[in-house]
């Protein structure tokens, strides 16, 4: 189940506070804020109708937030989107308070430092549907879904169908109120390798359907993460909860005492495996008000941190083109910065012209921006569109061709520094110190006009070049002499030789020599990549190159 909009009400204070307004008018801001709320309204129309959520949690709960940031610089504009929860006809013996958030290790510093240390746990913060369940002399009586945290649904028929929710509890006073999540079982599942694997909405689905089948029900599991009208003491409670039969429950509730030990359980967690996903930990005052005074508000006695979000919305600004080696352009997207994981981005790659245009990507839309790898920003999809269009110019296109532009010809400039910088990249001659930025220098410093001139150039030519001293004259110099050590297939993929499997070549006389029947002779050579091979060999300019290189001595040529 998405969280509520009151879940959020400590983060959103603490953003607010600090955040500045954009430097717009108010006439500029209305259409932005309808366009926002009409969007998570219908989000929220579409969860409570079918129980599934049309979003992830993190991007809903990102653009909550901007949505109540922009509100707050224009009071008056708009108003609250519409409350998440369905609030259903079933009172809840005990009203589900939801969460306030704390951003990082110093707001969990400052949230501890005016409690009671020795009473302080932290809990891993299980990623499920929340639910409070009523025992009477040990009997299941009712399980009532959050709802807006006062009323909520009658669950309590599906809730009997599922295996490990005890409709009876041995050793249970004669009332007993528990609150937890019925959570998607995964054995061994790790939240940093795998995320959240939509855990939330495979829950809620399964509550949704008219039926619960016996394989569904099973696959669903309970962690009891309060018993809101056990003992005063904390530790009574988990020692009752056990008692009870919620051993595997009480077992993820640990001691803390400084905010260090939050963020090693919090950490541990995140990384160690557990039957069910997470999305951050929970830290709790062991005392607190008595049960009949929570209300449906973020109480001071309990605060989670959650993790990292898999997906962070950012703002486009602008869009970018530009061409790769093989002529082919793509469309880069310039971002507001946003922090994703532990890195700053700026800017992400959408794709193909063509997909730029069935996505028509504008600045003033909100994206969605995922780590790849955890280590590359991917484009996720378009979360919401600015509601005024902007114009975006393009560049003028022309037909794809792998085997244009290897001199800095007029309208061959970006294609033309692409092949530099894939030549001396990682995949190619792996030359120590050049990217795109040297590279340009060399060329409008006018040293380089083909894609093989730095090969003769001598350590006092580099040095002229303005902004480059003796060392890195000399680190160049040195590099680009490394590089014609490289071996002959490292050279051939550095120039843009199509793949060819497993071939070995010996020598540029024996591709040249190869035929397209030749080349297809060849596991995972078809008939049009034997004539893109056969192209490359036959290319004037790549010929030329090839003499170049013998030239020079580079091995093979």
């Amino acid at each position: 189940m998405l969280r509520s909009a009151m879940g959020l009400f400590l983060f959103l204070s603490l953003t607010l506070a600090h955040a500045a307004c954009p430097d717009k008018t108010a006439e500029q801001a209305k259409p932005e804020l309808d366009a926002w709320r009409k969007q998570l309204n219908e989000w929220n129309r579409v969860y409570r109708a079918g129980g599934r959520s049309p979003v992830d949690d993190d991007i809903y709960d990102q653009l909550l937030q901007r949505y109540e940031s922009l509100r707050a610089c224009f009071p008056g504009l708009a108003s609250k989107s519409e409350q998440r929860g369905n609030a259903g006809a079933i009172r809840a013996a005990v009203a589900q308070t939801g969460l306030g958030k704390l951003a990082d290790v110093d707001a969990v510093a400052e949230w501890m430092r005016v409690r009671d240390k020795d009473d302080l746990w932290v809990q891993p913060k299980a990623d499920g549907v929340a639910l409070t369940l009523l025992y009477i002399d040990g009997e299941l009586q009712s399980a009532t879904s959050r709802g807006d945290g006062v009323h909520g649904s009658d669950w309590t028929q599906q809730i009997r169908r599922m295996p490990t929710v005890p409709t009876r509890l041995r050793q249970a006073p004669a009332r007993v109120v528990l609150q937890g999540e019925l959570i998607w079982r995964f054995p061994g599942h790790r939240q940093a390798d795998k995320g959240g694997v939509g855990a939330r909405s495979k829950v809620a689905g399964a509550l949704a359907r008219e039926a619960l089948d016996s394989d569904t029900a099973a696959r669903i599991g309970l962690f009891v993460w309060d018993w809101p009208d056990g003992p005063d003491d904390m530790q009574a409670r988990l020692d009752g909860l056990v008692a009870m039969g919620f051993g595997d429950s009480v077992a993820l509730t640990q001691r803390v005492h400084a905010p260090q030990d939050v963020a090693r359980w919090r950490e541990h967690w995140y990384r160690t495996e557990l039957p069910f996903s997470t999305d951050g930990i929970v830290i709790r005052q062991g005392r607190r008000p008595p049960a009949s005074t929570w209300a449906a508000t973020p109480p001071a006695w309990a605060a989670a941190w959650k993790y990292p979000p898999a997906k962070v919305v950012a703002t486009v600004t602008g869009v970018d083109f530009r061409h790769g080696r093989s002529g082919r352009m793509d469309a880069v997207l310039q971002l507001e910065p946003i922090a994703l994981g532990d890195r700053t981005v700026r800017r992400v790659l959408l794709g193909s012209l063509s997909r730029w245009k069935a996505l028509d990507v504008r600045p003033g839309d909100q994206v969605a921006v995922a780590l790849a790898g955890l280590t590359i920003p991917r484009f996720d999809g378009v979360v919401l569109r600015a509601p005024q269009r902007v114009d975006v110019s393009m560049p003028p296109s022309r037909p794809d061709d792998a085997l244009a532009c290897w001199e800095p010809m007029p309208g061959c400039e970006k294609q033309f520094l692409a092949r530099l910088v894939w030549l001396s990249g990682k995949k190619g001659l792996m030359i120590d110190g050049m990217g795109e930025h040297n590279w340009r220098m060399l060329i409008d410093a006018g040293l380089i006009r083909g894609v093989l001139d730095w090969i003769s150039l001598t350590p006092s030519q580099l040095r002229a070049v303005s902004g480059v001293g003796p060392t890195r004259a000399s680190a160049w110099s040195a590099a680009f002499k490394q590089a014609k050590q490289r071996d002959f297939a490292t050279w051939l993929r550095s120039l843009g030789m199509p793949p060819a499997g497993a071939i070995g070549l010996s020598d540029w006389k024996a591709g040249a020599a190869m035929t397209e029947q030749a080349w297809q002779q060849h596991p995972g050579v078809g008939p049009a990549r034997a004539r893109k091979l056969k192209a490359f060999f036959e290319h004037p300019q790549v010929q030329s190159l090839a003499k170049q290189l013998h030239e020079a001595g580079v091995d093979g040529f």
